[in-house]
């Protein structure tokens, strides 16, 4: 079979004029980039807002193994069956980030016959969006310091300023740096760091925000510090946050796409969903409701990260109510759950498919009866799956009354998810009850504990003595009513990514609580989650090239 990139270069694109006919949006609201970009202009939203929401589709899967589960494959797929079954559907998708395209986990484009393109250039540079909010955050940290020069008259504390600068790379060096060394005119020296960009609060603020006067109201109250004697200190103080939005306008807008097969794709914005929100931007996801009847649109990582987020982050501040969702799961990744390692996951296994199966079964059982939403398991086959694999797997989601559709959009685009989007329409045709797994009156503890016990099936929550002066300095500032992103590891329901399956008798320790004032949330960090990923030992950036015809490889 040929490789992803060589299907992708291989694919005989539409020009982009065309694919925003099939959503009827005018060209005076189409930016191209290209033959096969375009940004569409957030204000057609403004001429959309009297059309009534098609349906909402969330795609979430099991916790990510290094077995794969394909769930970007699969949300793709879905959306190309959709549209061949007769359906005006699209897509919304995070844009990927540079950091893991040329660390270890690839790009986030789709594979096989399920795919976004032009593949390369979004999983590149693509127009520009990711270099826009490390500019604008790094502007608000050039000016915090250059304050602190030219005579600190906010009084802002060095030793207190939270706000980090941003580079949309994996790079371990960056995580704590000193800056401002030198002669007198080069700054005051100070301890500082990078985060990725996509664990930016820019990024998160880009993604929640619902307009250009959302986005600048978000960006001043981003708080950026503190003063000598505890006062918070907000970016609109600085006057940094009229610039910010200036070089954050085009970022904005949604990026129009197609799939390999001209299904419409707005890709926008890419908060990772470990230490970020992890769903795309609010301003495409409502653009997209519409423009078609049926959105389909995924969350990063497992449900417990992902989903929870979605659900409890971005459908609160966007009044969102996802109409279907769908678990995507793996025989191969839930026997690596099961314990066994990736080199037998081809040889059947019923032991410890068993084994793992209640990591699946949980991630059910949390949508169904915490969330209240029509749930359906897209099993993503693998041509080695056994027969009796799948039926254990269909035989545990119906004890649990949950419907399972075979997906193999991977090998035959739309004719391989056909079962999965019909079961999907019929889902969206049910009456739910969606709920959340919190209420924003309840304490930022309470709130802790709930997303702890609900969701991972943790006994408790623990502070630490640091996390505990945090959680109380927040109350006392006001952030008590605001939702939590909680930052863990995206391999185990608890904060340890060694415990696989669905692990019991176990504590979630919160290390440290921080506002993303601007964003509209408190970040949990939990475990050693961090949030500047390094390079492993051999980083796909070395299979990575470009020949004299300007053709990449390596790319996946």
């Amino acid at each position: 079979m040929l490789t992803d990139i060589q299907i992708a270069q291989s694919c005989q694109k539409k020009h982009i004029l065309e694919i925003a006919k099939k959503i009827k949006v005018d060209e005076k609201y189409i930016e191209q980039y290209g033959n096969y970009k375009a940004k569409i202009d957030y204000r057609l939203f403004e001429d959309l807002i009297d059309k009534k929401d098609g349906k909402l589709i969330l795609v979430t899967a099991i916790n990510p193994t290094a077995a794969g589960e394909g769930k970007t494959t699969t949300t793709i797929g879905l959306a190309d069956a959709l549209t061949k079954l007769g359906k005006k559907a699209m897509l919304t998708l995070r844009e990927p980030s540079l950091g893991p395209v040329f660390g270890v986990k690839g790009g986030a484009a789709g594979g096989g016959y399920a795919q976004v393109v032009p593949m390369e250039d979004i999983n590149l540079h693509f127009t520009g969006d990711f270099h826009a909010v490390s500019a604008a955050n790094n502007l608000l940290a050039a000016m915090i310091d250059n304050h602190i020069q030219q005579g600190n008259s906010l009084n802002i504390d060095p030793r207190r300023i939270s706000w980090k600068r941003a580079v949309d790379m994996n790079d371990r060096q960056l995580r704590n740096i000193v800056c401002g060394l030198g002669n007198r005119s080069d700054g005051i020296p100070r301890e500082d760091g990078f985060d990725i960009t996509v664990a930016s609060e820019v990024m998160a603020i880009l993604c929640l925000s619902k307009d250009i006067s959302d986005l600048k109201k978000r960006l001043s109250n981003i708080t950026i510090g503190y003063t000598y004697d505890n006062t918070p200190i907000k970016a609109e103080q600085l006057n940094a946050h009229g610039a910010m939005a200036v070089l954050l306008k085009d970022a904005l807008k949604p990026n129009l796409v197609q799939t390999l097969e001209a299904t419409p794709a707005f890709i926008h914005g890419g908060p990772f969903a470990n230490i970020a929100h992890g769903c795309n931007s609010i301003i495409a996801t409502k653009m997209a409701l519409k423009l078609v009847d049926y959105t389909v649109t995924e969350a990063g990582f497992g449900a417990d990260l992902g989903a929870e987020k979605f659900l409890d982050i971005k459908c609160r501040v966007a009044n969102l109510k996802p109409d279907a969702v769908v678990i995507v799961a793996t025989c191969r990744a839930l026997k690596n759950h099961g314990g066994i390692l990736k080199n037998d996951l081809n040889k059947e296994n019923l032991e410890a498919l068993k084994k793992g199966l209640p990591n699946l079964l949980q991630h059910i059982d949390n949508i169904k009866n915490v969330f209240k939403l029509p749930v359906v398991v897209a099993i993503n086959r693998f041509p080695n799956d056994s027969e009796n694999e799948l039926k254990m797997i269909v035989d545990k989601c119906k004890e649990l009354n949950v419907n399972v559709a075979l997906s193999d959009v991977f090998a035959k685009g739309s004719a391989g998810g056909i079962q999965l989007a019909k079961e999907v329409i019929r889902l969206t045709e049910m009456e739910n009850q969606f709920e959340f797994a919190y209420n924003l009156d309840d304490s930022i503890y309470d709130k802790l504990t709930k997303i702890a016990t609900k969701i991972y099936h943790a006994d408790k929550v623990e502070l630490t003595s640091s996390a505990l002066k945090q959680l109380q300095q927040l109350e006392t500032l006001g952030f008590s009513k605001l939702p939590i992103c909680m930052a863990k590891t995206q391999y185990s329901f608890s904060d340890d990514p060694k415990k696989l399956a669905a692990p019991k008798d176990f504590v979630i320790t919160v290390r440290e609580l921080k506002v993303s004032s601007g964003a509209g949330f408190i970040v949990a960090l939990t475990g050693d989650i961090m949030t500047m990923p390094g390079l492993p030992k051999v980083p796909a950036a070395e299979s990575i090239d470009i020949d004299d015809y300007g053709i990449i490889t390596g790319l996946f």
